[in-house]
């Protein structure tokens, strides 16, 4: 039986600013498009939907961990891993009890959305969060799962990018606009990085067990290029909004922090030496959405 330990390991604390990131910078955007359109912000109406947009975020993102740690360890991915603790594959709880966290983690997720849903009376959205849940459990379920077809990284980039961070805006504003989109592309990019990190790392094995992640079929070179096109382009995209709002510039800060991840990628490292790359990517993600957030509100 898996310890309380195990089980946090097995929600890999390691991806979960992925699920912060999004919601900051869609705080962030509409908290911007507030101030610019009425001169003020009502927190008492964007602090609740921003702290519920957070939860759905955050229960996708363990949701979609225990799925896919699920779904590997039954079909035998996980069975000669050099990445963090899986929960099936190493026998520590029966697959069962892990489909069981997935499905209720998805669930809690979507009664939160739904909650949001109905504050912010878009109920057109529900297919939008359904689709969201959906792309969780066949990131690995199912018989033909995407992610062993190369397009997890695209479907990161989507719901955690675009559809999170305009999501939350939408969510507060009822309104589109061009700062949320452009740092739903930003945060969608790095969050694209983490999966990067992961599925380069297990290139050898993903191969082997039939896999054909993004990774495997760009190949260790191509992938190295890429994961460093995302993390620094994120930054490039940021230039257009700091001419309207300097304060962004802030997101400057997070820079330094990409160059040990970039270099490291850069320098051939592999196997176990990408587990360190993995968490300062993620903090990476996690201090740029915070920066963002902060230049908007200033």
């Amino acid at each position: 039986m898996a310890s309380l330990s195990q089980w946090v390991q097995g929600a890999r604390p390691r991806t979960l600013p992925a699920a912060l990131a999004p919601v900051a910078a869609g705080t962030g955007a509409a908290a911007w498009q507030l101030e610019a359109l009425h001169g003020e912000v009502d927190w008492a109406l964007v602090v609740p939907r921003a702290l519920l947009a957070l939860a759905v975020s955050f229960c996708l993102q363990i949701g979609v961990n225990y799925a896919n740690d699920y779904s590997d360890g039954i079909r035998g991915t996980d069975d000669d891993r050099v990445g963090p603790f899986r929960l099936t594959g190493s026998g520590a709880a029966r697959p069962a009890t892990v489909k069981r966290a997935a499905i209720a983690s998805l669930a809690i997720g979507g009664l939160c959305g739904l909650v949001l849903i109905a504050l912010a009376q878009i109920w057109w959205t529900l297919v939008i969060g359904a689709a969201a849940i959906a792309a969780a459990w066949f990131y690995t379920g199912g018989k033909k799962p995407y992610g062993y077809l190369g397009l997890g990284e695209l479907f990161v980039f989507v719901f955690f990018g675009l559809v999170a961070v305009n999501g939350t805006a939408f969510a507060i504003t009822g309104a589109p606009t061009w700062v949320a989109l452009l740092a739903s592309v930003a945060i969608g990019l790095l969050a694209v990085a983490l999966m990067l990190t992961n599925n380069l790392r297990d290139i050898p094995t993903d191969a082997l067990s039939g896999k054909r992640t993004l990774a495997v079929r760009l190949g260790e070179r191509g992938t190295r290029a890429l994961y460093s096109a995302v993390v620094l382009a994120p930054f490039a995209l940021m230039v257009p909004v700091m001419v309207v709002q300097w304060p962004v510039a802030l997101v400057v800060l997070a820079l330094p922090l990409a160059l040990f991840p970039v270099r490291t990628v850069l320098h051939g490292a592999a196997g176990r030496e990408l587990i360190p790359v993995l968490g300062a990517t993620g903090r990476l993600e996690l201090v740029f959405s915070l920066l963002l957030l902060s230049g908007l509100l200033l």
